[in-house]
C-alpha cells in the first residue's frame, strides 16, 4: 500500500511516518526541505529513537521524499495513486497544498479510479481534515464533487505525541517521548476497509479532542506559566519542584472533573490518563524550553483555548476553578521580551485596567468571572 504524507518534519517522520510504516506502507514524503527530500531519496530509510531509558531505535524504509515546490507533477501523481493521505505540516500551511491534493483528485478521477481515498490532517488543530476540505473544494469543479462525494473522505483527527526541538548530524533521524495518540472520526471516513493498527477509530471525536486540550495542552502550559514564575527555564527543571507539580495536578484535576461530568469519562481511567501524562512532562530526555511552551499567551488566553473555555464551562456547571484562575493570573504576569505578544500583553497592562485587559484578550462577557481573574492578579 502507498500513502502520501505531507510534511517531511519530526512530526511527519517521527509520529504518522512510524505508524504508517508499522502498517505496511510505503511513503512518498511531500515537503519543501531540499535536504531533507534529498536525503530521503538517497537511503529511502531512516531511524526513530525513543526518548526513553530504553533509547530503543525504529527502523522506517521503504520511503522517498517529493519536494512540491519543484516537482508538483510528481506529488499530484502521487496523490492519484496513494491508498491514504496524511499531513503533518501546521495548520497555516494547509491552505497550500489544497492545489496538489485537488489536482491528485481529479487525476484519480480522470483516470478511473474508485479506490475510496481518506485524506487526514494530523495537525494540533480542531476540525483538521474538514477546514483542508474546504480549502481544497475551492479548485473542484461540481463533476469533481460529486466524485469526492462518493469516493474521497476527509475525516477529522486527533493526534498527541511530543517531538521535543532538536538537532542531530543525520537530517533523517528523530526523537521522540514513547506515548502517542492518534484517534481517527470514523463517521467521516470513505475506505471503510482501511483500518491502521496503533489508531483508534471513533464515532463522535470531540471528547478525544477536549481531553487532549483540556489535558495535555492545558497541562503543558500549567507547567511553563507556574515554572516560568518561579524562574526556570525548563519544563522538567519546573516539574521537579513540589509546588509546580502540585499546580499540575490540582488544574488536571479541575479539567478532569469537566470532562468526567461533560463526556462520560470513567473517572478511574481518566485519573490513570492524568498519570500517564504527568509522567510524560517528568521525562528527563525531553528538554523542552519554558519559552517555547509558553508563547503566543494572547492566544492562549483565548476564549475557546485550554484555560479559558474550561473556566467557562466548569463556571455553568457550578464545579470548582479556583486552580486554572490562579494560572490565568500568572499568564498574564508572564514577560518574555522574546515573544510579541507577550510584550503585546505587558504593553496593553500598563494602557489599560486589568479587567480592561482580561475582557480584550479572553473575549470574556461574565462580569463576576473577570473580576475574579483581576482579583487574582492583584494578590
Amino acid at each position: 500500500m502507498q500513502a502520501t504524507h505531507f510534511g517531511a518534519g519530526n512530526i511527519g517522520r517521527g509520529f504518522i511516518g512510524e505508524i504508517l510504516a508499522k502498517n505496511g506502507f510505503s511513503i512518498d514524503f511531500v515537503d519543501i526541505n531540499e535536504t531533507i527530500i534529498n536525503a530521503l531519496n538517497e537511503r529511502n530509510e531512516y531511524t526513530i529513537q525513543l526518548a526513553d531509558e530504553s533509547q530503543k531505535e525504529i527502523h522506517v524504509s521503504n520511503v522517498d521524499g517529493l519536494n512540491n515546490q519543484t516537482n508538483p507533477e510528481a506529488v499530484i501523481a502521487s496523490v492519484s495513486k496513494a491508498d491514504i493521505v496524511t499531513t503533518a505540516i501546521g495548520p497555516n500551511i494547509l491552505p497550500f497544498i489544497a492545489e496538489l491534493i485537488a489536482k491528485g483528485i481529479q487525476k484519480r478521477r480522470s483516470e478511473g479510479n474508485t479506490a475510496p481515498l481518506d485524506v487526514i490532517a494530523c495537525e494540533n488543530m480542531i476540525g483538521g481534515s474538514q477546514f483542508l476540505f474546504e480549502k481544497v473544494q475551492a479548485f473542484l469543479s461540481a463533476e469533481d464533487m460529486a466524485y469526492v462525494e462518493q469516493y474521497i473522505g476527509f475525516p477529522n483527527a486527533a493526534v498527541d505525541r511530543i517531538v521535543p526541538i532538536q538537532h542531530h548530524e543525520d537530517p533523517l533521524f528523530v526523537s521522540v517521548e514513547p506515548f502517542s495518540e492518534w484517534v481517527i472520526d470514523e463517521t467521516q471516513s470513505k475506505n471503510k476497509d482501511l483500518r491502521l493498527d496503533d489508531v483508534e477509530y471513533v464515532e463522535d471525536l470531540e471528547p478525544y479532542i477536549e481531553r487532549k486540550l483540556f489535558s495535555v495542552n492545558t497541562g503543558h502550559a500549567t507547567v511553563a506559566y507556574t515554572g516560568a514564575y518561579d524562574g526556570y527555564k525548563t519544563i522538567d527543571e519546573a516539574i521537579s519542584d513540589e509546588r509546580v507539580l502540585e499546580k499540575l495536578r490540582a488544574v488536571l484535576g479541575e479539567t478532569g472533573s469537566l470532562l468526567i461530568n461533560k463526556w462520560g469519562f470513567d473517572k478511574e481511567k481518566h485519573f490513570a490518563y492524568i498519570d500517564k501524562i504527568v509522567s510524560r512532562f517528568e521525562n528527563k530526555y525531553i528538554s523542552d524550553s519554558i519559552s517555547r511552551v509558553a508563547r503566543t499567551p494572547i492566544r492562549k488566553l483565548g476564549f475557546d483555548e485550554r484555560f479559558i473555555r474550561p473556566i467557562r464551562e466548569l463556571k455553568e456547571r457550578e464545579l470548582g476553578y479556583d486552580n486554572l484562575v490562579d494560572v490565568v493570573a500568572m499568564v498574564l504576569k508572564y514577560n518574555d521580551p522574546n515573544d510579541e505578544q507577550s510584550v503585546e500583553l505587558q504593553s496593553l497592562l500598563k494602557e489599560k485596567s486589568v479587567a480592561e485587559v482580561i475582557q480584550q484578550v479572553t473575549d470574556l462577557k461574565d462580569d463576576e468571572l473577570i473580576a475574579e481573574i483581576s482579583a487574582r492578579y492583584h494578590q
